[in-house]
């Protein structure tokens, strides 16, 4: 039988990181190295960086799930944040594991556009719509990312007759409406897009293949 100190150690929860998308920040762990107990409970608490006070998330305090949402509580962007999570198994609670420091605006992965594809004789015109944030507008419509960030939209074209590697950058810069021309009749062709944010050197994913024949 595990002594209490060993069992504290083996079920303190691991690698416990803030993962964000488009300032969703939902912070996710690993079951400590005696692996996942049936009745393992985990809580979960956040704070700025500088605060000496941890705050509770009432959501999270005493879940089975390994993840817990903290996007309302990580609103102010550009602020850093922590999050810590233990578990507690059979009566015994484990210490607290501590994420690394967590700045949203820094380390949130942004989305693709979202693209819609209108054709022309010999040519397509692209609508693009920047990614939106969870936070609302007082109005409730909720924030595009270019709110936050000077976003840039690279458009890639493939000719459907030629592989996947031929994809042809077509466009890049901040215009929400594209027109690709010079296109050739008979042939299918496919549109993907991405988002790049130079303050930070980084691409998003990049948006589905939507493909037209002209």
């Amino acid at each position: 039988v595990l002594e209490n100190q060993d069992l504290q150690d083996a079920i303190k929860p691991r690698q416990v990181e803030f993962h964000s998308l488009n300032f969703n920040n939902t912070l996710r762990w690993q079951p400590g190295r005696a692996g996942e107990a049936e009745a393992t409970l985990y809580f979960v608490q956040y704070k700025v960086y500088g605060q000496s006070t941890w705050q509770n998330k009432e959501e999270c305090w005493g879940i089975q799930s390994r993840f817990c949402d903290l996007t309302e509580e990580t609103s102010d962007v550009r602020e850093p944040y922590y999050g810590r999570v233990r578990a507690v198994s059979a009566g015994v609670c484990s210490d607290w594991s501590l994420s690394c420091r967590f700045t949203p605006w820094r380390e949130t992965m942004i989305g693709p556009p979202r693209v819609n594809v209108i054709h022309n004789t010999g040519s397509i015109i692209l609508k693009l719509q920047a990614p939106r944030a969870p936070y609302r507008r007082k109005r409730g419509s909720r924030i595009p990312m270019t709110n936050y960030y000077d976003l840039l939209y690279q458009v890639f074209i493939i000719n459907n007759l030629l592989d996947e590697q031929h994809r042809v950058l077509v466009y890049e810069g901040k215009d929400k409406v594209i027109k690709v021309e010079d296109l050739r009749p008979g042939v299918s062709y496919c549109i993907m897009a991405r988002t790049f944010v130079p303050a930070l050197g980084r691409s998003s994913a990049y948006s589905s293949r939507q493909c037209t024949v002209l």
